[in-house]
């Protein structure tokens, strides 16, 4: 056998050409390296770099696997799939898939997810598609564009999600691959959408066209997006991430209830920094988890926010938990840790130091109006007016998207805004076309005002068209409206929020009145119902609601929510008296009394 002393140079060079790609590709899979197999070591490869430990952006995540292999304990079945073979890698895979019309199973469902598509059986033999459109913002060129995808080549309808985002449904495994690619012609992505990575980065919905706000996210949630986009460490994670930017504006971006939330403060003359709006850096939400982000007491500067934030995903991503799927998430760490320890872990891979500063030393946050994502609102911009579309249940025809779009193009500057409340804004309409848009938006089926209870109507997709839920949500929740509307008169905006399972996407332990979907049974039949949640709220108002009643049939939750809503309104101190302040002062046990 030949010696390497016995190579020729250009065969060395090839040999080293091949073992450095072969044998990445074989570490990285957890094999023996080639170079290994034939005995020659790193001088006799004329320096290339140890095969045996990983190299190159997914380093990272190999460690960490690595690291929990050599404590004794067992990854997840997931993570043994994803050291096995990158999802981002199985493109040829989807393409193959398409055409030959069949849809992913087994270990490729979680794979498929990363590049956007959700194999969503047995609720429907279809895909779903998730996009990424930073800060919800999306031109009307795009939205038009999406609306066709979705009429081609999947139901004809789409739906806004609770992160200010669009899903397109019903897809054939025969159109997947077209509908990546037709959006990617768009401009648009939906790379890393799903599975464990970095889910759309969301920001404040009236950003740039808000008298009250602080800051502009819009560009803060757009550098977010394109870092997250061009960092493959930034995907394979332990689990799900979620980040937001709040710009202090009349809608708020539920930035609390994030992985990542940042909200712009002001802080005033004679102060430890110089005056000015900053960021303040909050840690852990997870509200399904019934935890909110807790403020490390760190103070940022806007260009500050996106290093920091990729600096806390490396941080999760070397110790967030890859034996529970359960235990995966970044409050878990938190909870193990401390904040103030994960915060020094996440300061040690910045190039700056973090200012600690007073939260009390921060001026107040402008008020948030609760409903303020309905109706037409004055600009900044003299003359000006953005107009809040209400969406049943954020569920949009394509006919729809397309009208919509066209109002955009004639009566504003074509931008169409997207909010976590399941509805969209359309902005920068001159003061004189309001009665236009008005009719514009009525010859579609859909309106700009809201009652109290339809204004802050949320629901899930459910059990339609997820596996999870345990009810058909967006059904149930326009049962809920229909049923209270014309019984019960309200004064204070009320939040409704109808999620199919404890994964709560409709954030149920959010709304004032908050339903998680279970089976309820009736005599020998389990039959979809709720087990029904009070008290729930967000910024100045935070708080993760309280079970009141468990097992309510769906049919019977809308006679249920009125007698809580009737009782309340003769308990009420008086007319300014809200509903959750209600709740909030009084036990669980008397306000059941009351509601009876």
């Amino acid at each position: 056998m030949s010696s390497p002393d016995d190579f020729q140079e250009e065969q060395k060079h090839y040999l080293e050409g091949f073992f450095s790609g072969s044998g990445l590709a074989r570490s990285l899979q957890g094999l023996p390296t080639f170079a290994s197999a034939l005995g020659l070591t790193n001088q006799e490869m004329n320096g290339t770099p140890d095969m045996s430990a990983p190299t190159g952006p997914d380093a990272i995540h190999l460690i960490a696997q690595n690291r929990v292999l050599a404590e004794g304990k067992k990854l997840t079945p997931q993570e043994e799939a994803k050291r096995r073979r990158h999802p981002l890698d199985m493109w040829d895979d989807v393409v193959q898939h398409s055409e030959e019309g069949r849809f992913p199973k087994g270990d490729d469902v979680l794979a498929f997810k990363y590049h956007g598509l959700f194999h969503v059986a047995p609720a429907q033999d279809s895909y779903m598609c998730r996009l990424r459109l930073p800060g919800g913002i999306v031109s009307s060129h795009q939205f038009r564009g999406i609306a066709r995808i979705a009429k081609e080549c999947a139901g004809d309808y789409a739906d806004v999600t609770t992160r200010a985002n669009l899903q397109i449904r019903e897809i054939p495994a025969a159109k997947g691959f077209e509908v990546l690619t037709s959006l990617q012609d768009l401009g648009v992505v939906a790379r890393g959408s799903g599975a464990d990575n970095i889910r759309n980065v969301t920001g404040s919905p009236t950003a740039g066209v808000d008298p009250q706000e602080l800051i502009d996210t819009r560009p803060l949630t757009r550098a977010m997006h394109y870092y997250i986009l061009h960092h493959r460490e930034m995907y394979g994670l332990p689990r799900k991430f979620n980040i937001a930017f709040d710009g202090a504006g009349a809608i708020s971006a539920l930035e609390d209830t994030n992985d990542i939330g940042f909200t712009a403060v002001r802080v005033g003359e004679g102060k430890a920094v110089l005056p000015g709006v900053y960021f303040r850096f909050q840690l852990g939400g997870i509200s399904g988890h019934k935890d909110f982000a807790r403020d490390t007491g760190v103070l940022l500067k806007p260009d500050q926010c996106v290093a920091v934030a990729a600096a806390v995903v490396r941080v999760f991503i070397e110790n967030g938990d890859r034996t529970d799927r359960k235990k995966a998430r970044l409050k878990y760490v938190l909870d193990r840790w401390g904040l103030p320890k994960f915060v020094d872990e996440t300061e040690k891979l910045l190039p700056f130091k973090l200012t600690r500063f007073p939260f009390e030393d921060c001026e107040p946050r402008p008020i948030i109006a609760k409903h303020g994502h309905l109706g037409f609102h004055p600009q900044r911009q003299e003359g000006l007016f953005y107009v809040g579309v209400l969406l049943p249940v954020g569920r949009l025809l394509t006919e729809q998207m397309i009208g919509l779009a066209d109002i955009a193009d004639r009566h504003g500057s074509g931008t169409i805004r997207l909010t976590v409340w399941q509805n969209l804004l359309i902005s920068d309409i001159p003061g004189e076309r309001i009665p236009t848009v008005k009719r514009d938006l009525e010859a579609l089926g859909l309106h700009w005002e809201a009652s109290p209870i339809r204004g802050g109507l949320v629901a899930c997709t459910g059990n339609a068209g997820c596996k999870f839920a345990a009810a058909n949500t967006k059904r149930h929740a326009m049962a809920i409206a229909d049923h209270l509307e014309p019984r019960v008169e309200l004064n204070h905006p009320l939040n409704i929020h109808v999620t199919g399972c404890p994964n709560s996407c409709a954030q149920h332990y959010l709304g004032d009145i908050g339903l998680l979907g279970a089976g309820v049974e009736q005599g020998d039949d389990l039959v979809e119902g709720y087990h029904l949640f009070l008290g729930g709220g967000y910024g100045d108002d935070q708080n993760i609601g309280r079970e009141i009643q468990r097992n309510v049939a769906a049919t019977n939750v809308p006679q249920v929510i009125e007698k809580m809503l009737q009782g309340y309104l003769v308990h009420r101190l008086n007319p300014d008296e809200t509903f959750n302040d209600f709740v909030k002062r009084h036990p669980t046990e008397q306000l059941n009394e009351l509601f009876a």
